[in-house]
C-alpha cells in the first residue's frame, strides 16, 4: 500500500466494494489489528483477517463498502454491516488502514452505512466493540453511538455477542453501542421486545 501524504476527506470515495478488491481488505485488516499488540492485545492483533469467500459473501449481498483513494482507486478502509432484527444494521466491521487513519475515513464510511440503513428502513446502527481501547468505544461515543444496557439487547444482538464470547472476545471487555440513523435524532430506537 502506498503513503498517502495529504489524505483527507477529498481524498476519497467510499463504493461497493469490487470482487478483485477482497484481498486487499484482508492487508487493511492485519493492517489496522496491529496496534492492539501495543494496548496487551496480541491475539487481537494476531487474529486472522475475514476469509475471501465470507468477504465474497458480503460483496454479492451488497453489504460491504470501501473507500479508495481518489487517483490510484486504491482500498484504504472498509466496512461491512447487515440488517438485525428488522429495523437495526449492525456495523459487522470497520477497519481503516493505519496509513490512512484519523482522517475521517471510518467516520465516513459509518455515515455512508447509516445512509444505506435509513434506505432499508433501519433506524438504528449498532455495533460491538472493546470497551477500554482508546480507538474502539470513545471513538465512538464521540461520532454518537451509545452503549447500551443489557435489557436494551434485541435477540439478534445477544446472538452476535454470543458468538464474540464464542470466538474468546470476551477476555477484554466488550459493549453493544447504538446510534440513531437520522441526524438529529437524539436516541436510538431500538425494536419493540428488546427491554
Amino acid at each position: 500500500m502506498s503513503a498517502f501524504p495529504a489524505f483527507d476527506e477529498s481524498s476519497f470515495t467510499i463504493r461497493p466494494v469490487r470482487p478483485t478488491e477482497l484481498p486487499a481488505l484482508q492487508e487493511i485488516e492485519r493492517a489496522a489489528g496491529r496496534p492492539f499488540a501495543e494496548v496487551g492485545m496480541p491475539e487481537v492483533a494476531e487474529d486472522d483477517p475475514p476469509a475471501l469467500d465470507d468477504l465474497a459473501r458480503h460483496a454479492a449481498r451488497g453489504t460491504c463498502w470501501v473507500a479508495v483513494a481518489r487517483g490510484t482507486g486504491e482500498p484504504v478502509a472498509y466496512l461491512i454491516a447487515e440488517p438485525v432484527d428488522g429495523r437495526l444494521f449492525h456495523v459487522e466491521q470497520v477497519s481503516v488502514h493505519p496509513r490512512a487513519a484519523r482522517r475521517g475515513v471510518g467516520r465516513a464510511l459509518i455515515d455512508h452505512a447509516a445512509a444505506r440503513a435509513a434506505v432499508s428502513g433501519a433506524v438504528t446502527l449498532t455495533l460491538t466493540t472493546f470497551a477500554e481501547v482508546p480507538w474502539n468505544a470513545a471513538y465512538y461515543a464521540r461520532i454518537g453511538f451509545r452503549v447500551l444496557a443489557e435489557h436494551e439487547l434485541t435477540p439478534g444482538l445477544r446472538e452476535i455477542r454470543a458468538r464474540e464470547t464464542a470466538q474468546g472476545l470476551d477476555r477484554w471487555p466488550r459493549v453493544v453501542m447504538a446510534r440513531p440513523v437520522a441526524a438529529g435524532s437524539d436516541r436510538p430506537q431500538m425494536p419493540k421486545g428488546s427491554a
